[in-house]
């Protein structure tokens, strides 16, 4: 008698706690009902008319009189030029294995700190993926030949070589300043 009273006892509660979850359902239901009533009557925003179609304008090769594809477009002579600066002047090694950095700008590099351990000193470059790499002097960035030539807890100093269009090739600094500045 006392199993059947508490079974009595759970199956009122259930069916007052099943009633009250209908309840406010009904009542979610009835402001769901009105938002969408609402929404109805909003009046409708016209969509913009379809962008005209631009007419492809097909390029006419002009043959000898424009530009030949196949030349050096800085000037005609470059290519007596380039032979005759082919022993002197700056070069970069272009036979040695390029570095990881090498792959990336140097305006997409950061340099986020410097350590010192002994004598030895490097930079911390963060690439653009995130990834932070450690740098010493004589070690390569950027896509010019880039080769570090200093590092101060400031920034790195950097030698790079630039393409002078004739052939030959222009030394420039660069520097990498700390936090990207």
């Amino acid at each position: 008698m006392r199993n059947s009273r508490h079974l009595k006892l759970i199956g009122l509660v259930l069916l007052i706690a099943f009633t009250a979850m209908l309840t406010a359902c009904g009542s979610r239901q009835d402001d769901l009902n009105r938002y969408i009533a609402e929404v109805k009557e909003r009046p409708a925003t016209p969509i913009p008319p379809i962008p005209p179609v631009r007419t492809y304008t097909p390029y006419k090769y002009e043959g000898l009189t424009g530009r030949d594809p196949f030349r050096q477009s800085t000037t005609d002579g470059a290519e007596q030029v380039a032979q005759s600066n082919s022993g002197s002047g700056p070069r970069p090694d272009l036979q040695r294995p390029r570095e990881y950095l090498e792959r990336f700008d140097l305006d997409t590099l950061v340099m986020v700190g410097t350590f010192n351990k002994d004598s030895n000193e490097w930079a911390l470059i963060q690439d653009p993926d995130g990834t932070v790499h450690r740098v010493s002097v004589s070690n390569y960035m950027g896509q010019n030949h880039g080769k570090v030539s200093a590092i101060t807890n400031d920034e790195v100093l950097l030698s790079e070589f630039i393409a002078d269009g004739a052939g030959g090739w222009l030394v420039r600094d660069a520097s990498i300043a700390l936090g990207g500045s």
